[in-house]
């Protein structure tokens, strides 16, 4: 089943959506010898031979024999493509199916990034809301398995056509899909799904983790990264076993910004504030994020 040998390390980057996946894809990958797909997201790769669950909480039994030949071919010919010597993925729904990922592909090592998830609601809403990009969609394209490609087609364009017609002006769906997230869209707010979304994908993925050996997981949070930017990347380097001059670091973490850490604390309503923290405070506190009971908001009135 797994007679793919890899002579390159699969790095996979785990994280709920609008957590700075991206952000971290992009620093890894101007580390020489280090390579990714050239779209955002291969979901349709992973999802190949289970295209029909309509979730992405995959399970090891998930992991049917057809399913990893095609996903380790997948990552075997672009690794050839590039020449690299480590192959990196980030696909956010990953974080709902970790026990299935390490059953496709062993070899990997996982770099788990947190960011506040209160931060993370904002950004999310604006993602479910955001209209049509035709060049994000195409680069897509030719990684979509040609026997799923009908369905995905269809599926996109009932997802935009439910943007234009539905009251919220949403997707019918974004991101990391977990089990009872359609029932929860139709009984809840939008910024409620959006906290359960990344709660749901940060305790699935540490649960997971917590069974794989220590010494193949990373894990980090977003505010240390663009915060002490040379610290958190020299820790990086040493989990990849990789290195960089003093000046292709500089060049890296200059493109680093913190503008987007505490949003929340300025743009989200006290009212607001109250409803997704007695969702995810918790959740909050377990990945040390402080209760906002305290934060002085000037839209609370």
């Amino acid at each position: 089943m797994k007679d793919i040998v890899f002579k390159f390390q699969p790095i996979i980057i785990v994280g709920a959506g609008r957590s700075g996946t991206n952000m971290l894809r992009d620093m890894m990958t101007r580390i020489s010898g280090v390579s990714t797909w050239p779209c955002d997201e291969i979901n349709y790769i992973w999802r190949h031979y289970n295209a029909s669950v309509p979730h992405d909480e995959f399970t090891r039994e998930h992991a049917k024999p057809a399913a990893v030949r095609y996903i380790r071919g997948a990552f075997q010919r672009m690794a050839s493509k590039t020449g690299c010597e480590l192959l990196v993925e980030k696909t956010c729904a990953n974080s709902l199916r970790i026990g299935f990922v390490d059953a496709v592909i062993p070899e990997a090592k996982y770099v788990f990034i947190v960011r506040d998830g209160r931060d993370v609601v904002l950004s999310a809403v604006k993602r479910w809301k955001a209209g049509f990009d035709a060049k994000y969609v195409l680069k897509k394209v030719p990684f979509v398995p040609l026997g799923d490609l009908s369905g995905y087609a269809f599926r996109y364009a009932w997802n935009r056509m439910h943007r234009m017609t539905s009251g919220e002006k949403r997707l019918s769906t974004w991101g990391p899909k977990f089990v009872g997230m359609r029932e929860c869209l139709a009984e809840r707010s939008l910024d409620e799904v959006c906290a359960m979304q990344w709660q749901q994908s940060v305790v699935r993925a540490a649960q997971c983790l917590a069974d794989i050996p220590s010494d193949r997981i990373h894990t980090l949070r977003y505010e240390d990264i663009v915060q002490e930017p040379e610290a958190t990347f020299d820790d990086l380097l040493s989990f990849l076993k990789r290195d960089v001059s003093p000046m292709q670091k500089n060049a890296i973490i200059d493109e680093i910004f913190a503008d987007s850490v505490g949003v929340w604390k300025q743009k989200m309503p006290q009212e607001q504030l109250n409803r997704i923290e007695a969702l995810i405070g918790p959740t909050l506190s377990r990945f040390g994020y402080e209760s906002g009971d305290s934060i002085c908001n000037p839209r609370a009135a």
